[in-house]
């Protein structure tokens, strides 16, 4: 599941018009507007990027939409595959283990893995 937010930029005439085509429809939600700037806030929700870019076109082409730019994204997938990473990652430096290693002579720089002596 991907979930972004979009921020739709129109004339400010055109605000309520947008927002009511976006509440009336299934492919984005509606949160938050400024009339003076022209901005609108959605979210956008899709199984994969696809479907997200496919509801993106959607909001495009809604008339007097000037631009519709996403400006946040979550992929599901994506943490899944970083939390294997984490999960099969050597999380301590084998030093920190090494029991004939005296402990003054572990020196840290501010990095675990990449700093110890």
């Amino acid at each position: 599941m991907n979930i972004s937010s979009i921020v739709i930029q129109t004339k400010p005439k055109y605000v309520e018009e947008i927002i009511a085509v976006c509440e009336a429809n299934d492919f984005c939600d509606y949160h938050f507007h400024d009339v003076e700037k022209g901005k609108i806030i959605v979210t956008i929700e899709g199984e994969n990027i696809d479907e997200e870019m496919a509801k993106m076109k959607k909001i495009e082409q809604i008339p007097h939409v000037i631009c519709a730019d996403m400006m946040m994204a979550y992929s599901e997938d994506e943490l899944d595959a970083e939390r294997a990473k984490l999960e099969q990652a050597d999380v301590v430096p084998p030093i920190l283990n090494d029991e004939t290693i005296a402990l003054k002579d572990i020196v840290y720089k501010g990095d675990l893995k990449k700093k110890i002596h």
